[in-house]
């Protein structure tokens, strides 16, 4: 599978394009932006994007009013084909959201619904009640997500309802000749919905991935042979930065090993998690670390760790946007790339861990843990590497067996000699590749 050696770089369309908040109705071509910046992709080592909401909706692109088209503030079909098109020239996959939880008001069977009431034949495509009402004021009640009710929830038993989104998936693989999509809200959608699109979009094209949005409990009820293959690691999201701002390496290190370690109860052994350090949803990382010299080290993990790892645009340069100044804030329109030694890093880490075996599809090991350092190893047939990172602003000394004499840094090239301990400098991250 492609996207278990692939390195990630997520968009949120609307925002990095300076997309009106609500939907105007008003034709710009404002996603042609993205070529311009396909070679600032490919220098920061991705070599596939995931786009967020694309499709015609009411607001912030999760409450979809048209499946089938691109939303007018982000341009044309003809626009959006002809960038896919060149993404995948330069080499770049291309990965779309599913919202398949539900739809926006604005979608044409709910509207068919709020003017038809029980006549309407597309009643049973959502959850209604026209003894209630909602505040809205509709004079009927419907189940919305989460309470949300601008996100009117779909009916993944109606067969019609999932004929529609077949087309649609299929309209978006022949038409656009997209790679994979990442499902929203995957914890919520129907498991049978599920077996049904991995079959089916296994049978339109080979190595087509669906990643989902799952945030806790156990993952293996949605990442499986008969549903997705990925999903977010929200788990080690949490402990990536709350390690490093607690000092306490044993936190991120023992998930990993509850989740890829040797021993047999290992959850997720062989499972290929989406890592990241923020995104579209969250405080960027730069704005939640409180030691900036640290940023460099929170994407020396989860590039090391197991997973495939997911960058979100801005924040490769360190660009920063909390949570408390509302969604919009962390889906900032940047005119320009921009490039700088967290950049210039990231781009290193990149090209090592795709041009690793062990780093790809390796098992997880810890060699070394203390609070403030930690040494694990990634192996993968006769390949290993040892990830090495130093929070501290001091250098320390670590020993261990390292079962060979030498190694390659694959992030500097550099040889290192494993004779009298290996000295970890401040603020340090290293990629050992031990030789034979």
């Amino acid at each position: 599978m492609w996207a278990y050696e692939s390195v990630f770089y997520q968009i949120y369309p609307l925002g990095f394009c300076g997309a009106p908040y609500e939907n105007d109705g008003v034709l710009e071509h404002r996603i042609t932006k993205v070529n311009n910046w396909i070679t600032h992709i490919k220098d920061s080592g991705a070599d596939a994007i995931y786009f967020s909401p694309v499709f015609e909706s009411d607001t912030h692109g999760y409450n979809t009013r048209d499946y089938k088209k691109i939303d007018c503030r982000l341009g044309t079909n003809e626009d959006f084909k002809s960038l896919v098109s060149l993404l995948h020239k330069n080499d770049i996959k291309v990965v779309l959201d599913g919202v398949f939880n539900h739809v926006g008001r604005g979608f044409w069977a709910f509207q068919d619904v709020l003017i038809n009431r029980e006549n309407s034949r597309y009643r049973d495509w959502f959850f209604i009640n026209f003894s209630g009402n909602s505040h809205y004021n509709d004079g009927l009640w419907y189940e919305g997500w989460e309470g949300n009710y601008d996100l009117v929830k779909i009916n993944l038993r109606n067969e019609e309802v999932i004929g529609h989104i077949f087309d649609a998936v299929k309209f978006w693989i022949d038409e656009f000749e997209i790679d994979g999509l990442r499902l929203d809200v995957a914890y919520c959608l129907d498991k049978d919905f599920l077996k049904r699109l991995r079959s089916f979009t296994s049978g339109l094209k080979d190595d087509f991935v669906l990643i989902g949005e799952l945030l806790h409990g156990d993952y293996n009820q949605f990442v499986n042979d008969e549903m997705c293959h990925s999903c977010t690691n929200y788990e080690c999201y949490k402990g990536v930065y709350s390690s490093f701002n607690s000092m306490n390496m044993f936190e991120i290190v023992h998930s990993l090993l509850r989740q890829f370690g040797p021993e047999n109860w290992t959850l997720y052994k062989g499972k290929h998690l989406l890592s990241f350090v923020d995104n579209h949803d969250v405080t960027r990382i730069a704005s939640i670390l409180t030691n900036e010299n640290h940023l460099p080290l929170v994407y020396g993990m989860i590039f090391g760790m197991p997973g495939i790892p997911c960058v979100y645009y801005g924040s490769e340069w360190g660009a920063k946007a909390n949570k408390s100044e509302g969604d919009p804030a962390l889906r900032a329109c940047f005119e320009n790339p921009e490039k700088n030694e967290l950049t210039e890093f990231i781009s290193k880490l990149a090209a090592a861990h795709k041009g690793s075996k062990a780093l790809c599809y390796g098992d997880f090991r810890s060699v070394v843990l203390q609070n403030k350092y930690c040494i694990f190893e990634r192996k993968c047939d006769d390949e290993r590497v040892l990830v090495a990172i130093n929070a501290d602003s001091e250098p320390v000394t670590a020993h261990f067996d390292a079962g060979c004499g030498t190694a390659i840094d694959l992030i500097t090239g550099n040889t290192h000699d494993f004779g009298g301990g290996s000295e970890l400098p401040p603020y340090s991250v290293k990629y050992w590749k031990m030789e034979r």
